[in-house]
């Protein structure tokens, strides 16, 4: 029996509707959204709080919270690292 044309679109729809909703209605009305791989306010808020309790910290030579800032700091970094999502060793094998 043959596959019909249109069975590998309604599958790849059906797959990217599961993934990201708000993408596959942006696309089914015509108005375009970034992808969920390209959306990073959540990290940039992470990282300007961690910089903001760092600054503190250090303004006011607390340990804590300098301990806090570089933490908090740490943890936005690595999510607004483009490559995270790739998996896998990012280094080269040894020979």
């Amino acid at each position: 029996m043959p596959q019909s044309e249109e069975e590998p679109l309604v599958a790849l729809a059906a797959c990217l509707e599961r993934d990201d909703p708000r993408f596959a209605r942006a696309l089914r009305t015509g108005r375009p959204a970034r992808p969920r791989e390209y959306r990073r306010t959540g990290a940039r808020w992470t990282l300007a709080a961690g910089v903001a309790v760092l600054t503190g910290g250090v303004l006011l030579s607390h340990g804590l919270l300098i301990a806090a800032g570089l933490v908090v700091t740490g943890i936005g970094v690595q999510l607004l690292d483009a490559h995270r999502a790739r998996g896998g060793s990012r280094h080269l094998p040894l020979r």
